[in-house]
Order: structure tokens, then C-alpha cells, then sequence
């Protein structure tokens, strides 16, 4: 049955009010419910003994009631339900707030199960608000899922809903994967696997349950990724010469580019003399180097008479690419175009009717290129740079602009290799992994906030250097649901404490576009000597007389992005320093500033952030257009990605994946991805 099609308001047990809250958690459909997996189990399968409890776990216990005890009252007027249990093992109560009912649920010399968390106190064991239920000889409730919830819905509720739900008679999933595929890899049927996932029969059942449906998530992503490759591997791309004019042009740049971008570059190149259309992903750590591959690969598309474009996420930083590309390409008769959105109609309409005659050969801009009235007179190569700031569909509209024309993506965010094989599973890779001379190493340091005065200290000293820094918060303005330092707030006390008599600035993403590129251009000229910000400045931002990075409440961001903005300084010739400020509450906050203050090498802190908190929250597939992973981690199910990986190749190069036995397999990866992808195609 496809439970797609069927909403959660028809299924037993969810009336109008549930069918609201479900819907807050994004459960619209039947099949929504049922792929709302556990995060966690509790095993009420063994009465355990008084005597193996700890503190602060979950356990189930029974006891005979010998005391209902009067009510009593904490200090701050809260009231307190104590019932005294005794097994063959000892004594123990269970404890209940504000549940002034509870005692009549209760009998003395009756036998009941509890299920809570255990405190231990002077060798007192107490079950805090536990759950309760009449003992059996032959109780036993098994092992039962814990799910995410909402406002106001209850566990019991939702545990309720989905169990009627799959142990109903007429419960069947649909079977995608075809017997010798299960038979082969050893895999639960569907019906077996969901059944066991949310009730399982024993922790190895939850095991192979989860397998299963891990095992359907990837290869799925994954036969997607490979129709799409082999869609494009079948187009007839432009055939490029290898300019003779490049090696005047790399001999004119005031430098030498290293090893690395001499490798990418004959990537580059070797793919633009390919009839096959580029499709490349270009990965470097912040200050690589990656802008002048681009520029090479503009340079010799437009030197074979095409037009070139080059799109980036923000205004700040399409300005920053315009501006070196009219420096590299000065003395070489190539006319460079920008495009944003808020440019003058007057000027906008101008350089559109110069792009579609063709009297324009580059054009640097923001997502405003992509506009429907943007044409080009003969598009041969797309570049996008900060590829994660854009969906597939961004992508492929830019792309739409000519006619199989060549594609080349950059990304500054630090991705594993292995990891990026999949993310970016249609395009081929370079890696530039390693920095240009002259790059200088930034000494990062993690403090308390108590450390706050002297930090700003610190920064004083480094302006009275003649040195400017940035101080970056998590949030805009003040919040009452937030505890994080604002960067209206933080600016305006600065001001008038810490940093008076100091040009202090402020950027953030709610300003106007004019007033963000007034600021930068004064940060620039050195006109703001500090410059307290939002993430706004995580690419594209090159002052190289910036040597100081301050972030506010560093626990609030990912490592990524803390390596990112990290990389906004040392790109001069000037000593540099990272200060994160954090409380460093829990071991995750403490290992990712562990991290920080240790690793420089921007992938091998991907690498880190993979392990501590999984792919999904890194990458967000959705904002590259593929399909999310409700349970599988690309990290941490390593085994069974490469499983599929072997096996979604497999199919679509032998052509299997077009056989009758596959089309309940190849309808599921076709529904998914036309979620998200506009143009992938299927036989």
C-alpha cells in the first residue's frame, strides 16, 4: 500500500487536535508516522534488582505497596506524592510532583511495575515520576520506542496511534527491493523491518530492522545520484581547445601557483577538451586558492568564443570576485559584466541587453543571473561558488542558460573526501589541499566568558598595532527564547565600554544591501578598526590587515562553520588569532573546542565534526537537492553506504535498474528525487 497518499488524519486514533500537533513535527501522511523513528529505547523486557540500580538511569522495578505516606510540600509550595515499595531485593519509593490524584491509583498490599529514572540518596532508592501498571507472573511490556514529540502530545498517545497503526490486519509496505536483493545482503523484509523498528522483538531485531531501512535510504540516494551522472554522461558537451594565450596569462599573475592548483587547473582543462560536459567540484580550504581556477577556466572559455558566468551566494562576495577578475583579465581584452539585485533597473536592463548580444564575456553576480530575463548570446561555462549556499535547482537553472555547457563548482566547506564522493556524487572531484605561500598559521584559543575582559583587552593592543579584528555573534538582535549575545547589543555596550575611542562597526544580514557594502568597503579601507558581525562574513570577506577573530558563544556554532570564519583572518603578513568564547557545558561543546584550538587542517576538522554529530546536521542534503536521511549517517554507516554505492553502480551501468523486477525500486528513487531534482531522467 502507498502510504504516501494517505493522510495521518485517517489513520485510528488521530483525531483533529492530534492531527495538528503531528503536522508541527511535519507528519502529514501515513508514511510520514511511520518513518518518525525512535531515538531511543526503553527496555522494560527485565525487572531488575535493587541492588544493580545507578543513579540517574531508566529501569524497571516492581514492588508490593506498604506505604502511602501523607502529602507533603517542598520549599517552593511544590507538592510531593511519596508511595514505599518492597520486593525480595528491599525497600524503595516512587515519587510523584504535582500528581495529587496518583495516591488513589495506588493499594497497600498490591503488586505493581514502575518504570522511571532512579535517584539514590543515602542509600534511599527513589523512582522519580515513574510510569505504573498493575504487576502479572507473566508481565512483560517488552521493549518500547521513545520518539521526538511536541507541545502537548504525549508519548503514550503517539506510542498508541503507531502501534495500533502497523499491528492492524491490513498494515502492508510496499516491497521495493526485489528477493535476490534481500537474500544477498541479508535484509529484513519492509513490513518486518518497520515492525521491528518501532515494537522490536529483541535489541538484535531493532539491529537488523534498522539495516533495512538504512540499506533502502542510501541505495535510493544513491541510484539517483547515478541516473543523474549517467544522464549527464550521455550528453554531448562543447569540445574546448586548450587556449594558447593561458601560459601569458599564468606568467602575468604576481605569483606562482602551488602544486596543487597546478593539478586542478589540468583538471579543469582536460574536462573543457572533453566532448563530454564538465561537471567538477572544486574543493579547497579557506585561502587556497580556488578564484584563480576560475579565472583559468573563464579565461579559456572566453578565449574560444564563448561566454562565461561565475555565481556566488552573496553580494559581498560576487563584488570580491569582480573586482580580481577585472585585475587578472586587465590586459587581455576580455569584458567583465556584474550583476546583483540591487542594481538600478536602468543600469540592469543595459547589461542584459550586452549579455544576450554578446558584447559581454564574463559576468560575475548573485542569484539575480539566473533570473528568466537574463539570456546569454552563447553560454559555454557556469562556475558557482559556495555550491552548499545553492539547491540543485539553482545549480541546474544556471546551467539551463546554454546548451550543455561546461560546469565547475567551488566549495571553502571542508568536506571528507569519502563524504564528498556522495554529497557530490555527480560530479567529479579536485581537491587543493594545500595553501599558498605566505599564508599565516592562527593561533586559536578557547576561553570562559569570564576571560571576556581581557580577550577585548587583547583586541585593543592589536588595534593600537594598527591591526583590525571582528567580533561575530550567533543572533541579530536580543531574544527571550535565545541565551546568546546579539551583535546590536554587543555593539552598542562596546562602544560605550569595552572598545570606547575605537571605530567599532556593525554588519548583519537584516541591513539593507547598500548600507552592508558601505561598512565592508570602510572595514576595508581601514576606516572600522573592529567590526562586530553575524555570520555574514563567513565567506568572501579579505582584509588582510584583520588579525583578530572573536566569536561570541562558539558552542552555538558547527565546526565548519567555526573553521570558516576562523579563515577571515591570517591572510596577511601579520601575526593571527581565533578567540572562541563558550561556557563549554557539555563533552560535545568541550571536544569541538578541543578541535578547534588543535586542528588547522580544514578537513581533518570535517572529519571530526562527522564523528561527534553525524552527517545529517553537517551537510542538510536537502539543501543540495537530495533526499533527507531520516536514519542512516553517512559517517557512521559507513559498511552499508559502501554496500550500496557497489550496488546502485551495479544496477545502473549493467542497466538492471530499467528490468521489470526493479520498477517498484526505481518509482521510489523517481519520487523522491523529483522532490528536489528537476531534471533527472529515467528510461
Amino acid at each position: 500500500m502507498d502510504y504516501s497518499k494517505i493522510s495521518v488524519k485517517d489513520i485510528k486514533g488521530v483525531g483533529p487536535k492530534t492531527e495538528k500537533k503531528l503536522n508541527r513535527m511535519g507528519i502529514f501522511t501515513a508514511m510520514d508516522l511511520l518513518t518518525h523513528f525512535p531515538r531511543e529505547y526503553e527496555d522494560r523486557e527485565s525487572i531488575k534488582p535493587l541492588s544493580i540500580l545507578k543513579h540517574g538511569e531508566c529501569a524497571l522495578v516492581y514492588g508490593q505497596v506498604t506505604m502511602i505516606n501523607k502529602d507533603k510540600y517542598t520549599s517552593s509550595g511544590k507538592h510531593i506524592t511519596n508511595i514505599v515499595f518492597k520486593n525480595e531485593t528491599g525497600f524503595f519509593s516512587g515519587v510523584w510532583y504535582n500528581q495529587r490524584y496518583i495516591k488513589n491509583n495506588f493499594k497497600v498490599g498490591k503488586e505493581y511495575v514502575l518504570y522511571g529514572k532512579v535517584s539514590k540518596y543515602y542509600n534511599q532508592i527513589q523512582i522519580i515520576c515513574p510510569e505504573y501498571e498493575k504487576y502479572t507472573e507473566n508481565y512483560n511490556s517488552g521493549i518500547l520506542p521513545v520518539y521526538p514529540l511536541t507541545k502537548n502530545l504525549s508519548l503514550k498517545v503517539l506510542r498508541s496511534i503507531v502501534e495500533t497503526f502497523i499491528k492492524s490486519e491490513e498494515f502492508e509496505m510496499d516491497e521495493i527491493l526485489p528477493d535476490e536483493i534481500k537474500e544477498r545482503f541479508r535484509l529484513y523484509d519492509i513490513d518486518k523491518a518497520i515492525k521491528n523498528i518501532h515494537f522490536p522483538e529483541s535489541n538484535k531485531a531493532i539491529l537488523e530492522a534498522e539495516k533495512r531501512v538504512k540499506f533502502d535510504e542510501l541505495l535510493i540516494l544513491q541510484l539517483g545520484i547515478e541516473m543523474q551522472k549517467e544522464r549527464m554522461n550521455n550528453n554531448k558537451g562543447i569540445k574546448f581547445e586548450t587556449s594558447k594565450e593561458l601560459a601569458s596569462f599564468f606568467s602575468s599573475l604576481p605569483y606562482e601557483l602551488t602544486k596543487a592548483q597546478k593539478r586542478t587547473v589540468n583538471d579543469v582543462l582536460n574536462d573543457m577538451k572533453s566532448e563530454k560536459p564538465m561537471n567538477r567540484l572544486i574543493q579547497g580550504d579557506v585561502g587556497s586558492g580556488k578564484t584563480i581556477i576560475a579565472a583559468a577556466a573563464l579565461f579559456n572559455g572566453v578565449k574560444n568564443g564563448y561566454q562565461g558566468v561565475m555565481m556566488a551566494p552573496t553580494e559581498i562576495l560576487a563584488q570580491q570576485h569582480y573586482e580580481f577578475m577585472k585585475g587578472v583579465f586587465n590586459n587581455f581584452d576580455i569584458n567583465i559584466g556584474f550583476i546583483s539585485g540591487s542594481m538600478p533597473k536602468k543600469e540592469k536592463d543595459k547589461l542584459k541587453s550586452e549579455i544576450s548580444s554578446g558584447e559581454v564575456d564574463v559576468i560575475i553576480g548573485t542569484h539575480a543571473i539566473i533570473q528568466d530575463d537574463v539570456v546569454f548570446n552563447n553560454l559555454g561555462i557556469v562556475i558557482t561558488d559556495e555550491q552548499h549556499r545553492f539547491g540543485v535547482r539553482q545549480r541546474a537553472l544556471l546551467g539551463s542558460k546554454g546548451e550543455n555547457v561546461d560546469v565547475l563548482v567551488m566549495t571553502a566547506t571542508p568536506i571528507p573526501r569519502t563524504m564528498a564522493l556522495f554529497i557530490y556524487g555527480d560530479l567529479d572531484i579536485s581537491i587543493i589541499d594545500e595553501l599558498p605561500p605566505g599564508r599565516q598559521k592562527i593561533d586559536t584559543f578557547a576561553v570562559k566568558p569570564q576571560m571576556r575582559k581581557r580577550v577585548y583587552n587583547f583586541l585593543k593592543d592589536e588595534v593600537r598595532k594598527g591591526r583590525q579584528g571582528y567580533i561575530v555573534c550567533p543572533i541579530i538582535d536580543e531574544s527571550d527564547t535565545i541565551e546568546a549575545q546579539s551583535a546590536v547589543a554587543l555593539f552598542k555596550r562596546l562602544q560605550r565600554e569595552n572598545l570606547d575611542g575605537i571605530n567599532v562597526g556593525l554588519l548583519h544580514g537584516k541591513m539593507k544591501q547598500k548600507e552592508k557594502d558601505d561598512i565592508m568597503l570602510k572595514f576595508k579601507e581601514g576606516k572600522i578598526d573592529v567590526l562586530v558581525s553575524t555570520t555574514v562574513i563567513e565567506v568572501g570577506i579579505d582584509v588582510p590587515n584583520a588579525t583578530i577573530v572573536i566569536i561570541e558563544n562558539a558552542d552555538r556554532f558547527g565546526l565548519a562553520q567555526l573553521h570558516q570564519l576562523r579563515g577571515r583572518v591570517g591572510r596577511g603578513e601579520h601575526k593571527s588569532y581565533c578567540i572562541l568564547i563558550s561556557n563549554i557545558g557539555s563533552d560535545v561543546a568541550k571536544k569541538r573546542m578541543e578541535a578547534m584550538t588543535q586542528i588547522s587542517d580544514g578537513f581533518k576538522i570535517a572529519e571530526v565534526d562527522l564523528k561527534i554529530r553525524g552527517t545529517g546536521e553537517l551537510f542538510g542534503l536537502r539543501q543540495h537537492g537530495l533526499p533527507e536521511l531520516k536514519l542512516a549517517d553517512l559517517f557512521r554507516d559507513e559498511d552499508i553506504l559502501i554496500e550500496t554505492n557497489t550496488l546502485a553502480k551495479e544496477l545502473v551501468q549493467k542497466g538492471n535498474i530499467n528490468e521489470h523486477e526493479y520498477d517498484k525500486l526505481r518509482d521510489m528513487v523517481k519520487y523522491k528525487f523529483d522532490q528536489n531534482i528537476d531534471d533527472i531522467t529515467f528510461n
